[in-house]
Parts: C-alpha cells; structure tokens; sequence
C-alpha cells in the first residue's frame, strides 16, 4: 500500500515540475528573441545605409547641378540624383553592398568612386574634386565661291610649261568654280607682268627685226623699240580686252578648261570648239563673244601705233579675227593633248588629289 502510494506522490511532482518548466521557456524564449541581437528573422535582413557627398572643382568651389548614378553589384536597376547649389549628394535606402559612384557634368571629365557600405552605415564619401574636360568642337568650314576660285587661281598662276613658260589661262580642276570680275583682272594682269611675257615679247621683236616686219619703224635700236613696243602692246590688249574686260562686261569665263577624260575623238572636237563657245558665270555654255570681239578690238587698236602701210582695214579686221579663232582652236588642241604633260606642277596636282 505504502509502495504504491509514494509512486502517486512522485508522478504528481515530476509532472508539476515539467508543467513549470514549460511555463518559464514560455515567457523566457520571446524575451530572448526580442532583446538579443543577431537572433531570430531581424538578423537576417540587413539594415540599409547612406552614402552622401560634396562635389568641388580643381579650385575648391563648390559644382552643382551633377549628374550622380548609383550602381551596386546584384542590383539590375541604377538610381540617379544631382548635386544641389552647395555641390551636395545623397543616397537613401542603400543596400549594404560594393557599390560604384560615376559622376557627370559638361565641362567636367567623368569620374567614378567606389566603395562598400556596411548595413545602416552612413557613409560620407571625401569630397571629390571633378577634373577640366578635354572638349571636341566640330567646326565645318565652308568657303565661299569667290575664296574657292581664288584658291584655283593660286593653283593656275603656279602652272609654266617646262616650269618657265606661264600657262595661267587653263584651268585643270574638275570641278572650276567661276570668276568674279577682280579675279578676272588679276590673272589678266599676272599675265601680262610676269617675267617670261617681257622676255618672250623681246624675241618676237627681235625676229620682226630680224625680217624687217612693219618696215616703217626701220632699224637699229629706235626701230626695235618701237617693234617690242607694238608687239607688247597687242599682248596686253589681247589680254585684257578679250581674258578681262569683256569676260567680266559678259559674264564668261576666259579660261580653257582641260577635258582629259573620253575618246581621243571627243576631246579634239571639245578643243576645237572651245575656240568658239565658252563657259559662262552661270556654268552654261555659249559663245565665245569674249575671245571673237576681243581679236577684233585688239586689232583695232593696233592701228593706232603700226605704220600706215601695216594698219588693218574693216575687211582684214575681220580677217584677222578668223586667224585669232583658227590659232586659239589649234592652241586649244595643244593644250589637251600635250602641254598638260609639260606642266610639272599640273602633274604634281594630279598626283595628290584622292
């Protein structure tokens, strides 16, 4: 009997003892999980920080209006901001983490900054010092007409014949740009200045002499004198009436513009008839009253100083005019098919285009 109740008394007590146990693990345990740090679901999600900073230049002063962008490793989206008016940035709610900084501005050379936030850090980045850009203008010049020309014509006055004799009145651009009026009386009075045109006009005289041409001027020094005289002075007429005068009074060009390109037929029948048909300053053809009336006023005036017996009369006038065409046909004709060859620097043109 006494056996049996002792046992009772010992399960009463083990089970009361149990029933307390449970009781304190109840109450103790939440308390537990909500006063220890790094235990239970609040340890596994770390708080976010902040990351802020201010933006100077080489001089210290302060740059607003910055270009910020976050980028964190795992994080697919960027976020962005701007610096204010005292050159300050900042970014809340940043996940703990390395992250990258690139920082942008016009005038400025891109920069970037790095760094890792720790979770609920407030990290204040040193101040960051944006360096001077190197800046790219793309500035297309585009030259007018008139300084197009003027560059052709630079081109022309540096073109001789065996790089002496001067051949300015052909133009070998492929694409001629037209004359103005001063341009044409440049070229015109080049023409007529240049050294060799003194000395070329000295052998004609000399040869005239030599024949006794135009006999009323008669010999010796007095009748060479007169001979270069008239022999320069039909060179400067023709020049300046039918390459200057007329040309800027019509509107065309007194240039012969080489061809080169096209059967061998194609370019004497374009020759030849440039002896008769010119380019205007509007780009059209026409003809060529420039050159025709310039050999007959030429003539004209060269009755003024050749003697009586030599002086042309209205019929050899015109006469005279027919001879100028079929020379200048034929100077065309050279033109195209030899002294090309002839003028060094035309060929070195040719060479140093693309």
């Amino acid at each position: 009997m006494n056996g049996g109740k002792k046992r009772v008394r010992t399960s009463l007590s083990e089970g009361l003892c149990f029933s307390c146990l449970t009781v304190l693990l109840l109450w103790v345990i939440p308390g537990m999980a909500q006063t220890q740090p790094g235990s239970g679901i609040a340890a596994l999600t770390p708080q976010p920080g902040k990351i802020r900073a201010t933006v100077v230049d080489k001089d210290g002063a302060v740059v607003g209006n910055v270009k910020v962008t976050l980028a964190q490793d795992g994080v697919p989206a960027t976020s962005d901001t701007l610096s204010d008016g005292d050159g300050n940035f900042a970014f809340a709610n940043v996940a703990a983490g390395p992250f990258q900084l690139t920082l942008s501005s016009t005038g400025f050379a891109t920069q970037t900054k790095s760094g890792v936030l720790h979770a609920g850090e407030d990290y204040v980045i040193p101040q960051i010092v944006l360096a001077i850009g190197e800046t790219t203008t793309d500035v297309e010049v585009k030259l007018t007409p008139v300084e197009v020309a003027e560059g052709q014509i630079r081109d022309q006055e540096k073109q001789r014949l065996f790089g002496v004799l001067p051949n300015f009145y052909v133009s070998y651009d492929p694409h001629p740009v037209p004359l103005n009026s001063r341009q044409k009386f440049q070229l015109a009075w080049k023409t007529s200045i240049d050294p060799v045109s003194f000395g070329i006009t000295g052998i004609i005289a000399a040869f005239e002499q030599a024949n006794d041409t135009f006999a009323g001027y008669g010999q010796g020094a007095q009748g060479y004198a007169k001979r270069y005289g008239a022999a320069y002075a039909d060179f400067v007429s023709g020049t300046f009436i039918g390459g200057a005068i007329l040309p800027s009074l019509l509107k065309q060009d007194p240039r012969y513009f080489y061809k080169g390109t096209g059967s061998r037929k194609s370019r004497f029948l374009y020759a030849m008839a440039n002896a008769v048909i010119c380019k205007g300053d509007n780009g059209r053809w026409q003809p060529n009253y420039s050159s025709i009336i310039g050999d007959m006023a030429s003539a004209a005036i060269s009755n003024f100083y050749y003697p009586p017996a030599d002086r042309f009369s209205g019929g050899l006038t015109f006469e005279n005019a027919g001879i100028g065409i079929g020379a200048n046909a034929f100077g065309n004709v050279v033109q195209e098919f030899l002294l090309r060859k002839l003028t060094p620097h035309a060929r070195d043109q040719e060479r140093a285009k693309p």
